[in-house]
């Protein structure tokens, strides 16, 4: 039962997009299409469960003073290793997510987690921490993608959704309509979870 609430956790109570505001700057840079979203989560997924069983194992044996750059060292080695995946078999989205692959390496959330749960907790739930933040991530990031896509572009996943006759609200896929779309799910988001409280 409490690997399964570390999980939700990540996923819903502490989202790290639409809870705790984190990570930013791909979030609003990447949305552009909902496979770019669903790409960059897939990458920050691996980094972070990855990572944090690492840092899980190894918890014992860094010294408390020089632990953020161990820290770093580790989320490096598996930022490397999604880069070059990504480079060899998926050279089109390694080419649309650009510089913001590297940049992974000082994402807050991965940093985060790996100071406040996997440097404090046993292998297994770290694990499950990894997941459902990384999922949490996924979802928000394809979420913004997927309606700033269909806004901005008349497609979902590239398949035509809206008629022919659509216009395009071209501000939609530009830096604007991120900040635009992002603040309407944080209010959702808000919403939603007052009226949770409310109900409980």
């Amino acid at each position: 039962m409490r690997l399964w609430q570390v999980f939700k956790n990540g996923l819903l109570d502490e989202n790290p997009t639409f809870r705790m505001v984190l990570g930013m700057c791909p979030t609003l840079a990447v949305t552009t299409a909902a496979a770019n979203g669903a790409w960059m989560g897939v990458a920050v997924i691996f980094v972070l469960t990855m990572s944090n069983l690492a840092v899980s194992l190894i918890r014992d044996f860094i010294p408390d003073k020089i632990r953020i750059p161990c820290y770093v060292v580790v989320i490096a080695s598996f930022v490397t290793v999604v880069d070059l995946l990504l480079k060899a078999y998926q050279p089109d989205i390694h080419a649309k997510l650009g510089i913001f692959i590297p940049l992974i390496v000082v994402n807050c959330i991965i940093l985060a987690r790996a100071e406040t749960f996997a440097s404090k907790n046993p292998i297994v739930p770290s694990i499950f921490d990894g997941l459902g933040m990384g999922l949490g991530f996924t979802v928000a990031l394809t979420i913004l993608g997927s309606i700033r896509e269909l806004l901005g572009a008349g497609t979902v996943f590239g398949l035509r959704v809206m008629p022919a006759a659509f216009e395009p609200a071209v501000i939609m896929i530009l830096p604007p309509g991120a900040f635009i779309t992002l603040g309407f799910l944080l209010g959702l988001f808000n919403l939603i979870g007052k009226r949770a409280k409310q109900v409980s």
